[in-house]
Order: C-alpha cells, then structure tokens, then sequence
C-alpha cells in the first residue's frame, strides 16, 4: 500500500499578525505555539515593539502589513486600531490571502460591507475576531439553552477604564462582544433597540443601558460600563424551562430548573470545558483556511453586530432595520 503522509506532515499555514498591541501579541503567542501554524511575522508601526515582541517568539518583525504580505503568507490576523481594519484587510484580500479582522470588523457598517464584498469577489476566508464565542463557559451556556425556548437575555460586561480606549466608548469595545452573543444564542435578528448611554467621566459613552428585541420575541438587555473597580462578566438566560447563569471570567456556570408551585427548584453546576478562548477561535479559523468552509464568525455577522451597536449610538429605533441588511446568526 503507497505510503499516506500522516495529518501533522501537512504544511503549517504561513501566517502573520498586523498590530502588535496588547491583542495582537495575545494572537502572535498563541499562533506559535499552534502545530498547524508558522508565525512568519509580526508587523507594527512601532518597530521596537514588532521587534520585541518577534524576538521573544522568535519570528520576523517589519513595520507595516504590505511588508508583511511580501513574504508569502497563508493568513493574516489584522489586530490594528479599529479604523485601521478597513484598509488593511481590504489590502490583505487584495493579495488573495485570508483573513481574521479582530472585532469591530470596521469603523461604519458601509466599511464593513465592502470587506465583506471583496472578500467574497477574491473567494478567501474572512473570519471576525468575536472571542468570547469561544469562552468554554460561553459554550457550556449555549449548549444548555439548546433547543429550550428562550425568554430573555441578561449580559453584565463591565470592570474599570481601560487607559488604551481612545477612539471608542464602551458600545463599540464591549457590548458589541454581547451583542455578537445575543445574536448566536437566539440564532434571531435583532429587530428592536432601547438604548441609554451616558458620558459620566470619558469624553465618550462610559455607561450604557442597552435593550433589544429579537425577531423571535427574545427581550435582552446588556449592562455595560467603565465605571466598576472591579471586572465582571454575567450571562443570566431565561427560558420556558430553566434559568442558566454563567460567569465568563470565574467559567462557572450553574443550570435551575424543574420549578415546583411551593417556590423550590432544582440547581446543578454544569460541566466546563478548559480551554483558551482565543486559541479556539484561530484554530477555527486556521482550519476555515484550510478546509474552505465557512468561518465560525462570518463577516456578514460581524457586519450585523456593528450595525447593531451604532444604531444604539444614533438612536436608531424599531422598523429602522432593513431585514435585506441583518444576517442571522448560526454556529
């Protein structure tokens, strides 16, 4: 019998990571630890930075993506300020080479469109770096409202300011994260928003308020600020049958369920898988590339959560969504 190549003889994809901030360094770790992957480079504006950083990891550092694309690469992970994406990735697809765009996909939705539109003319993976997807306990919640008919959706996401954020409050940095998450669990549209949002210490919106309603009926409500001393990260979902809370930073999440008319019920931990968020997500993704199936976080999704968290900056309100423009939400 002709000798068959085992899977790990497969050549690792050439990749390389534009952005070498906090995330981006997160994503060049993780990409050279990861078998079926070769960190080619890291690219960055601040050469000591992309230096320090490839020198640690031991891989190449240039000073910006188009220097980056010129060494022959399988994918890049474009972890570049927001209003950066847009240009950069529509580079990357350019050059026919796959790419994850870290969340936000871009600035404004009609800059989301277009990635998405090149993407698709060039036919390479374009993937949305929505990494709380892949938080096992994020997970272990989905897979216990599995079928359940849902009732509402309780997200709290806040902690203390973060001296990075400059360009953006905390709709656009964090509950678009929820939203994304809203969007997934109900695998529905969101047809209704009620925003509140307030500037109490930043020059952008520090508090947010925010409710929605999906086209399936679900209420949802997310809880977000920088005002908090402390990080927290709540799931609360309730349906016709249970009431499922998950901790996002603690991984615990704990089932109630089989209520009796004196007020008594049932409670259980559920299990927990350990795993790092943000290497599942690029392992999706390297295997998205490989394979040429569809990405676990599309960029029509990506472009839907976006056009759902500026809405609740512009007071957009009920009707004001077109269905043509919103993308359910699978996986």
């Amino acid at each position: 019998m002709a000798y068959q190549p085992a899977a790990e003889a497969v050549r690792p994809l050439r990749v390389g990571v534009t952005g070498i901030g906090i995330m981006g360094s997160n994503h060049a770790r993780v990409l050279s630890q990861l078998p079926g992957a070769e960190l080619v480079a890291v690219a960055d504006p601040d050469r000591a930075q992309a230096e320090r950083v490839a020198g640690f990891l031991g891989c190449g550092a240039v000073t910006d993506h188009r220097a980056l694309l010129d060494l022959g690469l399988d994918a890049v992970i474009v972890a570049a300020p927001t209003h950066l994406h847009h240009p950069i990735a529509l580079d990357v697809i350019a050059s026919g080479t796959s790419v994850l765009v870290e969340k936000p996909v871009a600035s404004t939705v009609a800059e989301g469109r277009e990635i998405v539109a090149a993407a698709d003319r060039r036919k390479v993976t374009l993937m949305i770096g929505h990494v709380e997807r892949f938080n096992p306990a994020v997970q272990a919640v989905k897979d216990a409202i599995a079928g359940e008919e849902l009732l509402s959706i309780a997200i709290t996401r806040v902690g203390p300011f973060p001296p990075r954020m400059s360009n953006v409050g905390v709709v656009i940095d964090l509950a678009v994260h929820d939203i994304d998450l809203i969007r997934w669990f109900t695998g529905s549209d969101i047809v209704e928003v009620q925003p509140q949002t307030s500037s109490a210490m930043a020059e952008r919106e520090d508090i947010a308020l925010l409710q929605f309603r999906t086209a399936s009926g679900v209420l949802a409500h997310i809880n977000t600020n920088w005002l908090t001393p402390f990080k927290a990260r709540t799931v609360h979902v309730a349906t016709r049958k249970k009431y499922v809370i998950g901790d996002l930073l603690t991984r615990q999440v704990t089932e109630c369920f089989d209520y009796r008319p004196d007020g008594s019920y049932s409670m259980r931990h559920l299990p927990v898988a350990y795993a790092e968020p943000l290497r599942a997500e690029l392992e999706q993704f390297l295997s998205a590339v490989r394979t040429g199936r569809p990405p676990a976080v599309t960029g029509d999704e990506g472009v839907a959560s976006l056009e759902i968290a500026i809405s609740c900056l512009t007071g957009r309100s009920e009707g004001s969504f077109r269905s043509a423009d919103l993308r359910r939400a699978t996986g």
